[in-house]
């Protein structure tokens, strides 16, 4: 029988069970897809532990994922272009990217440029439309300096291209270890910490924009560094933007096919990488969700179900 992640109450890292599920079948407008890739999100974490019980409510046994990549298995009806053996990326809403096979919509998916790899493809839908959010709600222009937080996680590294792309000076902070990947991607790394602001003002004139990509006091800090309100995104301290007025927009408002598909594109012709910190085969995905716990992690960290 194929094998899915699974979770049969909250808690921790101790309730992801591997089980044995029967094969899903795809209805009217909806395919079955064999799962190369499925990319792991922090916010699957907190669904996990229940911190989000009243936005996303759960009925156990619960699946687990959104993000994914693979090859269609099978077509349902009206689904039309797609058919069995085509390559996509894609996403779906129902918990369930974490397996050997997943039922998704057909217009939830996009096709997979041949050279964009496994890993990449199914991991790139939440954070990619994540980014693409974000950097579109401050709106960075040429000659404005935007400042990203979380820079070299896995919605900061993608963030940082797409600012770049769009003419920005873009100083991210980071944990050093992963100031060489920002500079080779044109990006003037800066490290967090205490001192934080006097490194950044030393760093660069002024600051248009901010990304908050981490949490913490980032918000504050933008704020103290002039920047106004509504140039402040935090994809994390929901709690500002009710205190501050500042921004929150995220993977709910870019999270569409058109978006995934402009962005494989972009990995695909060499403008945007999606670094991947490391894959783990899906019984492991305990291991998978501790190290991404652990933080400072370059990019993203993905599942090969069937790897």
């Amino acid at each position: 029988m194929p094998r899915a992640v699974q979770f049969g109450r909250y808690g921790g890292l101790d309730v992801l069970e591997v089980v044995d599920v029967p094969r899903p079948e795809p209805g009217p407008g909806e395919l079955l897809v064999r799962v190369e890739a499925a990319g792991i999100n922090p916010g699957e974490a907190k669904i996990r532990q229940g911190l989000m019980a009243d936005q996303f409510p759960t009925s156990f046994p619960s699946g687990q994922g959104s993000d994914l990549a693979g090859v269609i298995e099978e077509a349902g009806p009206g689904t039309s272009p797609w058919v069995p053996g085509d390559d996509v990326i894609g996403f779906t809403n129902r918990r369930g990217s974490q397996a050997q096979f997943a039922v998704v919509e057909a217009t939830d998916v996009v096709r997979k440029p041949a050279g964009v790899s496994w890993e990449v493809a199914g991991s790139l839908f939440v954070a990619g439309t994540t980014a693409c959010a974000a950097v579109a709600s401050v709106a960075p222009e040429p000659g404005e300096t935007l400042a990203v937080a979380g820079a070299s996680g896995g919605v900061g590294s993608i963030g940082v291209q797409l600012a770049r792309l769009a003419g920005a000076t873009v100083v991210g902070i980071a944990s050093a270890a992963h100031h060489r990947w920002l500079s080779s991607h044109g990006v003037l790394p800066v490290a967090y910490g205490d001192g934080l602001d006097d490194r950044l003002r030393h760093a660069v004139d002024h600051v248009d924009a901010f990304i908050d990509a981490f949490g913490d006091d980032y918000v504050q800090l933008a704020l103290d560094l002039g920047v106004a309100p509504q140039r402040i995104d935090t994809i994390v301290d929901f709690s500002a933007v009710e205190r501050f007025g500042v921004k929150a927009e995220g993977n709910a408002s870019a999270g569409t096919s058109a978006v995934l598909g402009e962005l494989a594109g972009l990995v695909a012709e060499g403008k945007v990488e999606v670094p991947i910190a490391r894959a783990y085969p899906l019984d492991d995905v305990r291991e998978a969700y501790w190290q991404l716990d652990r933080g400072h992690v370059l990019g993203k960290i993905v599942l090969l179900p069937n790897g």
